[in-house]
């Protein structure tokens, strides 16, 4: 059946998506072939795919189709996470919506509820991942919250606690007011605000006095409210001004608390007044100041509950009308922040701030960095909780000595420097979540406090005793916690599975660098400490796709771009190469419809290309080796067959993914179908057709990775071999070199014919004007070989040796050899050099004009950033015209 004589994406895409899953040709069976494997980072059940997922899921797809064609037994993993906070989330805010809550619920009511919202409505960007063409194991999809997953959950938390590098302790966690769980340091995002700086006086008791006579020290806050749970100031050791104080006494104003000012570096005797005032309860640096003072953990003062809401200290010393107020302002209502201000205004202990007009204002106007959660999206709170921890100091020792000795690869390697950063500073994991939805903590109490961590709530009782009443612990693990099994967990884990035998250790991880600690360093750890062996043998992080401008994507910019929308405009093979195409090692990828239109041509000139062969009687090769040819011309492509295999193997070896995809690309639209097509023209013997559709098969082998759908169109349509598809066959080795004489023959061909259609194009001729050429004697031999192609694609009207006659002539330099093309009588040269010399002038003058303003410090530094882009296009652009019309004046001599 004939071809469409149009390229439609949309047609093929379903069609080739629904017969390679029905047809399990993502996981042929090859079990004595050579394993492959690639663990997808699990998209949460909540969410949709993003451009990020679409660059992600591109540069896997592209590694699993290249290693499947050469004959691993590749094997992608596929599942989701459960996405404890986001799910749960979710869940209420549909039950808002119907004027319902969680806590009108059991625990176990409500997660079937969320059981219920997954099988409803979960987990759409499976679908969405089918839509990129991502050929992942479909079969074996996983969950985290699948009770095979649980099991292994359960068993490391146990595992890690009976090694002691799990453990409960007491202290600061970012805690989410609006979500009311702990949160990771990860899950912050620092935004900055407007806020405020205050002074305060801080009276010393028992009437002692500085040397300089007052009878106070000043300390500063952005966070006065916080001052309900002080217990000590804090100076520098060897701050002179406070050396005769160290051990005495403050008074705290409104709480009456009597504590200690004391020694500690934190103290910076530059900063202010180099008096900190120290609340271990509510700061992070508090905290380790409080426990350098000798305060435990247990001893220190929480003021809030999990709203931030102000609640009564241990000791009883904050006054009634702060008790339930919010922390600050909201609601437009006043909080704790703004009484205490106003009080210690009134009792005079508030130091105004002077601005430079001389008027005084409460505080000091400051841009805070604030921390935000990512999800819940109010301040974070430092409260202090007991929480459960994991030693991960402990943890990333193994993986940071895998990386060192090369076990695991990270590419590219610039990374490896924070890497180690963050491991070798790493401090201890807070896993446990106040949710309801994940897996819940396998701890049980007595009612004397102790604890029992078991796999099962009859081996904790059996722990604890006949008789002994235990209630289960409320809280849920992290959900990064889980997902670090994800590389041995999801092939059975912690069943010795063939399965796990086979792929364990994956062989690449693909990632953001986003999430280099989130999941990845994570994933080490936990896969050396229960399987002995590296999650991976590379690990390959990838940039961020931003806006065109290089702004990063956001919803508030409104710059947020579509991946699904991008595949009804330009098709998933277009999407897919614009990604591997920009893709390299790690730098951020600019989106560009421009390009992303180029690629959907290159894909439509690959169907015109394919059809022009199947009217010429090219159909599918029977030959997996190169078939014989003699004909300069075959021998030449087949050459460069050979060529581009080579190049894209070293690319995928160095994970380059852009010069893999540029290999193909420039091979397919240049050499094949914009000058093989060419030469072949009107000379198709069989020996050409055998040639011609051997290449095209290995252009779609070599281009499937890329782009799937198109290529598995054109495979199918070009020959009957269903039994045979292309997802499933064998990467190009066609055990041929290039043929030195042959290239060379063609190349010189290819570079006289692209001379000369730009000298023609720089004088103002047709592309169809038949001209005389004067060739050198040294090139008769050449030219007599190819004639029929210099007939056709020179379109010269004769070759002579002859010397050339005098007068104006187009010089052609070709590799050092000059071929002459008289223009006497073809064009009017005076006037041809009249239009050049203006032309020129003119481009000249606007190159001057852009390179002055580039020059000056002043509009590169102040320019917005797209109009400095855009004057180095323009200038790139007249600089280039301006090469070209001063090479056309030359020509004419």
């Amino acid at each position: 059946m004939p071809m469409e004589k149009t390229f439609d994406p949309a047609a093929i895409e379903a069609k080739w998506a629904h017969e390679w899953e029905s047809r399990g040709l993502f996981r042929p069976a090859r079990p004595d072939a050579t394993p492959f494997t690639i663990v997808n980072p699990p998209p949460n059940v909540t969410g949709a795919l993003h451009i990020g997922h679409a660059l992600d899921n591109t540069l896997q797809d592209v590694l699993v189709r290249y290693e499947r064609l050469r004959g691993k037994d590749a094997l992608w993993v596929v599942g989701m996470d459960h996405a404890g906070i986001a799910t749960q989330m979710v869940v209420e805010r549909q039950m808002e919506e119907r004027q319902d809550k969680r806590t009108n619920y059991s625990r176990e009511d409500f997660i079937d509820k969320v059981w219920q919202w997954k099988a409803e409505s979960g987990g759409q960007i499976t679908g969405q991942l089918r839509r990129l063409g991502c050929s992942m194991d479909w079969s074996r999809e996983q969950f985290t919250m699948d009770p095979h997953f649980t099991e292994a959950v359960v068993k490391v938390f146990v595992d890690l606690h009976k090694k002691g590098l799990i453990y409960r302790d007491k202290r600061l966690v970012n805690w989410d007011p609006k979500l009311k769980t702990a949160i990771s340091d990860l899950e912050v995002e620092t935004h900055e605000i407007q806020g405020g700086f205050w002074h305060f006086k801080y009276p010393l008791a028992d009437g002692v006095t500085l040397d300089d006579g007052r009878d106070f020290i000043v300390v500063a806050t952005t966070r006065p409210e916080t001052m309900l749970a002080d217990m000590a100031v804090a100076v520098h050791p060897d701050d002179a001004r406070y050396q005769s104080v160290i051990g005495k006494d403050i008074l705290q104003p409104i709480t009456g608390r009597r504590f200690k000012i004391v020694p500690d570096e934190h103290a910076d005797p530059e900063l202010g007044s180099g008096a900190v005032k120290i609340t271990p309860g509510h700061d992070f640096n508090d905290f380790d100041v409080g426990k350098r003072a000798g305060f435990k953990p247990g001893e220190m003062l929480n003021m809030l509950d999990g709203d931030a809401n102000v609640i009564q200290t241990a000791d009883g010393l904050i006054p009634d009308e702060y008790l339930g107020l919010h922390r600050f302002k909201r609601d437009g209502k006043d909080g704790a922040r703004e009484l205490v201000v106003q009080r210690m205004k009134e009792a005079g202990f508030l130091i105004p701030h002077v601005d430079k007009d001389g008027a005084e204002h409460d505080a000091e106007p400051r841009t805070i960095q604030t921390p935000f959660g990512d999800r819940g999206g109010v301040v974070i709170e430092p409260w202090l909780t007991d929480q459960w921890y994991v030693d991960a100091k402990t943890l990333a020792q193994p993986p940071m000595a895998a990386v060192r000795d090369g076990r695991i690869n990270i590419v590219p390697k610039t990374w490896e420097k924070t890497f180690f950063n963050w491991m070798e500073n790493i401090q201890p994991w807070c896993v446990s979540r106040q949710l309801w939805w994940g897996h819940r903590i396998p701890a049980w109490y007595a009612n004397d406090g102790r604890i029992f961590v078991a796999e099962t709530e009859e081996e904790a009782q059996a722990d604890a005793g006949a008789g002994v009443t235990l209630t289960r612990d409320e809280d849920v693990l992290d959900t990064w916690f889980s997902s670090a099994l994800w590389p041995f967990a999801t092939l059975g884990w912690p069943e010795d599975t063939e399965l796990l035998k086979r792929h364990y250790p994956n062989d690449v991880l693909v990632s953001g660098f986003d999430i280099l600690f989130f999941w990845d360093a994570r994933m080490a750890m936990q896969g050396m400490e229960f399987m002995g062996d590296v999650p991976w043998k590379t690990l390959y992080l990838h940039g961020l796709v931003r806006a065109p401008d290089g702004a990063k994507m956001s919803k508030s910019k409104g710059n947020v771009v579509d991946p699904l929308g991008l595949i009804d405009q330009y098709g998933a093979d277009a999407l897919r190469f614009f990604m591997a195409a920009m893709e390299s090692q790690g730098r951020d990828i600019k989106m560009d419809d421009a390009r992303l239109a180029g690629y959907r041509n290159f894909a439509t000139k690959l169907w015109n290309a394919a059809r022009f062969c199947e009217a010429n009687g090219i159909s599918a090769s029977t030959s997996f080796e190169a078939p014989a040819a003699t004909l300069p011309v075959n021998r030449w492509i087949i050459g460069e067959v050979a060529a581009t295999v080579a190049a894209m193997d070293k690319a995928f070896a160095d994970y380059r993914f852009d010069e893999a995809a540029n290999a193909i690309y420039s091979f397919a639209w240049d050499r094949f179908c914009d000058w093989y097509l060419e030469l072949i023209k009107g000379a198709i013997d069989d020996e050409t057709k055998a040639v011609a559709g051997w290449v095209l098969d290995q252009i779609l082998v070599m281009l499937h990775p890329f782009m799937p759908f198109i290529t598995e169109e054109l495979w199918t349509g070009l020959g009957e071999r269903a039994d045979y598809p292309l997802i499933t066959a064998k990467w190009p080795a066609p055990d041929a070199a290039r043929d030195a004489d042959a290239s060379a023959d063609v190349d010189w061909l290819i570079k006289l014919v692209s001379e000369l259609r730009t000298a023609k194009a720089e004088l103002g001729l047709p592309p169809g004007a038949r001209l005389t050429a004067h060739f050198p004697a040294s090139l008769k031999g050449r030219t007599d070989k190819l004639a029929a192609q210099l007939d056709r694609l020179a379109r010269l009207e004769s070759v002579s040796f002859d010397p050339a006659p005098a007068g104006a002539s187009a010089q052609l330099v070709v590799e050092g050899e000059t071929i002459t093309v008289p223009l006497e009588g073809v064009i009017d040269i005076a006037a041809e050099r009249d239009r050049l010399t203006k032309a020129l002038a003119a481009a000249v003058k606007e190159r001057d004009g852009l390179a002055g303003r580039l020059n000056n410090p002043s509009f590169v530094e102040r320019a917005k950033p797209e109009a400095v882009e855009k004057a180095r296009a323009d200038h790139a652009a007249k600089e280039a015209e301006a090469d070209r019309l001063a090479a056309a004046l030359a020509r004419l001599g």
